[in-house]
């Protein structure tokens, strides 16, 4: 029996105040956040701090769930799948990105900066209104799929 995925992902600040994104093959060689699957019997906040480790060797912290999405069969992915993605706000101390398999390449953008990049999945819509809260005088929280 097959069911959706749920899944964690990290929109990690460093210490410029400048968000990580990676490029994955994954995704059609578009830049996302990192993440990954939860695992059975981890909670969501483990899985995040350890696929983060995993996939960029970064230690975070001051994490704060952002949005909840849900992806089914998104032709941007590189195999059918139903996702429910659960995503984060967090910060590192670190700027040294260790990429493991996952990704090709990373870079470290400023927000006002992201139009320039090919953004996959629904990263450029959750970006562009963290974005615009960030720059907004009225504070909302984002959540999806709700």
């Amino acid at each position: 029996m097959e069911y959706p995925e749920p899944t964690v992902g990290a929109i990690i600040f460093n210490p410029d105040n400048k968000v990580l994104l990676c490029k994955s093959h994954k995704w059609n060689n578009k830049y996302i956040i990192p993440g990954g699957h939860i695992e059975l019997g981890e909670k969501m906040e483990e899985a995040l701090r350890r696929e983060i480790l995993e996939e960029t060797g970064l230690e975070i912290y001051d994490i704060q769930l952002i949005s909840v999405k849900e992806s089914v069969y998104n032709k941007a992915f590189h195999e059918k799948k139903h996702f429910i993605f659960i995503d984060y706000i967090c910060k590192t101390d670190s700027y040294n990105v260790v990429l493991n398999e996952e990704a090709q390449e990373y870079k470290w953008v400023d927000l006002r900066e992201i139009d320039n990049y090919e953004l996959g999945g629904f990263v450029k819509t959750l970006l562009m209104e963290l974005r615009n809260k960030r720059d907004s005088k009225y504070k909302t929280e984002i959540f999806y799929g709700y």
